[in-house]
């Protein structure tokens, strides 16, 4: 029988890797760099010394050519010690280098993604404004083409991945922005490198209420000048290069949430047993037993649903936005939910760093808004349920 959470040796074997990698190195430095609000460069190259930041991309461009079940395993296994750290991977590997990957030409990839992928660049995506979020396509981050080159103007707002200090910036940034007035196809992509004229970083983001050990920061262009060749595609096409790694991204942000989850329930579960009162461990009352077994059918139910979705979700092409967006919407919450049970069985205990969960509550909150509001994602399975019609 396949097994849908290791479907082949080699998931297992990328499991066991990166749950030991994590429990080693990652969990020891999760709760400083939350409170420092620092991003563990260091830490983070040698994920690419592992093979996992370009886990998407083909080998021949220095990546290990996985698929969408290893990118749930590496976020999942990640997020379970740190998923402010997570985060981090996920803008670089999935809304970059993932992206930039099925996007690019030879030549294009050639010249960055074996950068990427060594962890010698740190990237992320650009997508997000002051004043336009989930409605991405009112985006007002222009491209001007003026001969050989396009000239950038507007800022970008909430970029994981943007500072990686609180003056240095990333080392480049999938950004989109309008080359047209055509809502429908208004949108191109322009792979920018730290070190352009007119691109700057804008403010740090700090004092954010979770995920603090994922820099966060506005980015800005003042008429920068980004040569054609650093177009991915054609003009006016990246609506739907967005909409296809957008399916990606919710998956994997999912993926954290069952990573935060499980690692909420390991804690309250032994905290249950350790602790007594009136004479018995706290296990036996039927309160605590509502929050562990509820929490554990919520866990259950949520990672059977992300690796389900995994296994049929192409990276080559868009069309399961239904179970992406589904994925989220149930997780992101599970997540949250069995955070504040943990917190809630562990009591004072629960609510100071010591014991975790309140850390790992803080940065569920997060999943509920980024990478798609949970309002956007009841709106899209809305919308595609009535195209879809009868449910088999």
């Amino acid at each position: 029988m396949i097994d849908l959470y290791n479907p082949t040796e080699e998931h297992g074997a990328l499991r066991q890797m990166v749950r030991d990698f994590a429990e080693r190195e990652v969990g020891p430095q999760a709760a400083a760099s939350d409170r420092a609000e620092h991003f563990n460069v260091e830490l983070f190259r040698k994920l690419g010394d592992l093979g996992l930041l370009g886990l998407t991309v083909s080998e021949a461009y220095g990546g290990s050519g996985m698929d969408a079940v290893a990118a749930v395993i590496v976020h999942e296994e990640l997020s379970a010690q740190d998923p402010g750290f997570a985060l981090a991977y996920l803008a670089h590997s999935m809304l970059f280098a993932n992206n930039f990957y099925h996007n690019a030409n030879d030549e294009q990839r050639r010249r960055v993604l074996p950068k990427v992928c060594s962890g010698q660049w740190i990237a992320g995506m650009g997508m997000s404004e002051p004043h336009a979020g989930t409605d991405a396509l009112a985006m007002s981050t222009s491209a001007r083409r003026d001969g050989d080159d396009y000239v950038l103007n507007g800022a970008k707002m909430w970029i994981t991945n943007g500072a990686i200090n609180d003056t240095e910036l990333g080392d480049c940034f999938l950004i989109y922005a309008k080359t047209s007035d055509n809502r429908g196809r208004s949108l191109s992509s322009f792979l920018v490198e730290k070190g352009r004229p007119g691109f700057r970083l804008g403010q740090k983001i700090k004092d954010k209420l979770g995920m603090r050990a994922s820099p966060t920061a506005e980015l800005v262009f003042e008429d920068c000048r980004i040569p054609v060749t650093n177009r991915l595609g054609l003009e006016g096409e990246s609506t739907v290069h967005m909409m296809r790694n957008l399916e990606l991204e919710r998956l994997t942000l999912a993926a954290m949430s069952l990573g935060i989850a499980r690692r909420c329930l390991e804690i309250m579960n032994q905290y249950a047993t350790d602790r007594h009162a009136f004479g018995q461990s706290i296990r036996n009352f039927g309160q605590i037993q509502k929050y562990l077994g509820d929490s554990y059918a919520q866990w259950r139910a949520g990672r059977a649903y992300v690796y389900d979705t995994a296994a049929r979700l192409s990276l080559e092409s868009q069309g399961n936005r239904m179970d992406s967006d589904g994925v989220k919407l149930f997780c992101a919450t599970m997540g949250k939910d069995i955070a504040d049970n943990a917190i809630q069985v562990l009591g004072g205990y629960g609510y100071v760093g010591e014991y975790q969960v309140e850390r790992l509550w803080r940065d569920a909150k997060l999943l509920e808004i980024g990478g798609g509001t949970l309002e956007a994602h009841q709106k899209n399975i809305t919308n595609d349920l009535r195209r879809v019609g009868v449910l088999r």
